[in-house]
């Protein structure tokens, strides 16, 4: 299938909150993953990153996130809870705007819960750069955006080539 066409900033849909899946529409949302799979390979050739997607950002508002990191896995109604009073800061972008890195702060851990495409329940505790990665994404379906989240006066940077607005390199666990 066709990559979809990934919403911008300022779009009024990426400030929504997303709707259940409901356990009737698993057949829908499984194209509605390979939709996800599709558009963020497509995002991962022109940009060099990309981990994960969530459904809004393609315009579906329902709770779903896709995220590729060796293997495919599907959140259906992710809920994250548990998480930590440690945080850590980092330089976070988005496809949703994908020349910008914004100065966030996130947990370094949580635990998500969520339900497959076959309905099953799962749980699992998250740390550090896969703790930001679904903090993202979760954000995503309630309408909140990385720039929402800045912190500092110079929080704002435009990207530069394919690393960080200091000019290093985007390690592994800080790429979108």
């Amino acid at each position: 299938m066709p990559a979809r066409t990934i919403l911008l900033l300022g779009d009024p849909r990426l400030y929504e909150q997303c709707a259940p899946v409901e356990r009737e529409e698993i057949g829908e949302m499984r194209s509605v993953v390979q939709d996800l799979h599709d558009t963020l390979f497509a995002f991962r050739e022109r940009y060099g990153a990309g981990r994960a997607i969530a459904a809004p950002q393609i315009g579906v508002m329902k709770r779903l996130v896709y995220m590729h990191l060796g293997e495919p896995v599907a959140f259906l109604n992710p809920e994250l809870d548990r998480v930590s009073e440690e945080g850590f800061e980092l330089w976070d972008d988005c496809m949703s705007f994908p020349d910008l890195f914004v100065r966030v702060r996130r947990h370094r851990s949580c635990r998500i819960r969520w339900r497959d495409l076959e309905w099953r329940p799962h749980e699992e505790v998250l740390e550090d750069d896969r703790s930001e990665l679904l903090q993202h994404e979760c954000d995503h379906l309630d309408g909140v955006l990385a720039v929402a989240r800045a912190v500092g006066p110079r929080a704002f940077a435009l990207r530069k080539g394919r690393g960080r607005p200091d000019g290093g390199a985007l390690p592994p666990e800080e790429r979108r």
